[in-house]
């Protein structure tokens, strides 16, 4: 009797560790370990708890965040010298409470950036000497703030454009193509152990990804601290194409620095650039056209959904070696941005997890796919 009943025990609690086992592997971030990171982008409903069925879902699947909009400059120092910290330092918190990477995102953007930045209190448009000052007094005090707790941040943010040309920022038309550089070195400054990125989108595009090039070599002349380069992964059906998203892949890694896939989301809807050429009169029409799926994605089309981002992670893991982190835009299909974009109103299901929270078949597939 005494035989049987510690065989029994010990039969319970083999299988006791053998579940516990699979459903330690059977999240994103635990299938992906020792690949690259799984991270995620949040909003402040999310790592501040007011959305808990949100958080459970970052917990369980994810291991670096980074934020969609506390941390730009337009929030972080709304007036010059007048720095607000409150909403940024809630989602650092969150991401040290759960042993996460954490990501800055993003101390120089020509968009959502403060108008004082680049005009006097007369309203003219400020000297390069004001600019670079400003610049850096904004850098120093962000990058100085979360010294030792941000492992890297996204220092410039879309500077240049489809065609290879530097976009006619504002930090570009006053300051030239050095803005760069002295981002950069104000950065590290701030934080010599931080990490450094630049991130872009569009970043399969021949002329971005030559420029972007040019751009990491002249900053490695210098001397000048680059650490890894943001691949933004707003991606669609028919566009990119594998094989142009693997060439800039593989190009910004023979420069020596990191690969991230970042802001990655995939539209299950047609692309309205497609269809403008159409003789659509009818505005109702066009409006059926370009928003489809308003009741769910029928399953043929999430089949071909599935199969898309199945492709694109097979490409991920072929190049794990150098490709450090893998981060979606959002958590849900209900938060996502791409239900109004770029027309208002459309219903998009661009994420891992369904407007209840619920992961979708992909979660599973994506995990079965890090196995092999």
């Amino acid at each position: 009797m005494g035989e049987k009943f510690n065989l029994l025990v010990l039969m319970s609690m083999t299988l006791i560790l053998m579940s516990c086992g699979q459903g330690e592997t059977n999240t994103l971030k635990s299938a992906f370990k020792g690949k690259f990171y799984m991270g995620v982008a949040l909003n402040k409903d999310q790592y501040m708890g007011k959305d808990e069925l949100a958080q459970e879902v970052v917990k369980e699947h994810f291991n670096s965040i980074v934020a969609e909009n506390c941390m730009k400059s337009m929030y972080l120092q709304p007036r010059e010298g007048e720095f607000y910290f409150d909403d940024a330092d809630q989602f650092v918190a969150f991401g040290e409470a759960n042993n996460m990477h954490i990501v800055g995102h993003t101390l120089i953007w020509h968009s959502q950036a403060p108008r004082w930045f680049f005009t006097d209190t007369d309203g003219k448009e400020v000297t390069r000497e004001v600019l670079l000052e400003r610049m850096k007094n904004h850098i120093y005090g962000v990058v100085g703030h979360y010294k030792g707790k941000i492992k890297g941040w996204d220092v410039v943010n879309e500077a240049i454009e489809d065609n290879g040309n530097w976009r006619n920022s504002k930090f570009y038309q006053i300051i030239g193509e050095d803005f760069i550089k002295y981002a950069f070195q104000f950065a590290h400054e701030a934080d010599p152990d931080a990490e450094l990125y630049y991130n872009d989108y569009s970043m399969y595009l021949s002329g971005r990804r030559n420029t972007v090039i040019q751009m990491v070599k002249s900053l490695q002349e210098q001397n000048i601290r680059i650490d890894g380069i943001g691949m933004q992964g707003h991606i669609g059906m028919d566009y990119p194409t594998l094989e142009d998203f693997e060439t800039s892949i593989k190009a910004f890694s023979d420069l020596g620095v990191k690969v991230m896939i970042t802001e990655l989301d995939l539209s299950a809807l047609p692309n309205p650039r497609w269809v403008r050429g159409a003789n659509l009169t009818d505005r109702a029409e066009y409006a059926e056209q370009i928003n489809p799926y308003k009741e769910g994605l029928p399953t043929d089309v999430e089949t071909e959904w599935e199969d898309r981002y199945v492709d694109f992670f097979k490409l991920f893991l072929k190049y794990a070696d150098v490709i450090d982190r893998v981060t979606v835009w959002g958590v849900s299909d209900a938060g996502s941005w791409k239900n109004n974009f770029p027309v208002h109103g459309r219903t998009d299901y661009p994420l891992f997890f369904d407007r209840t929270y619920q992961a979708k078949n992909i979660v599973q597939r994506l995990i079965e796919e890090a196995k092999r």
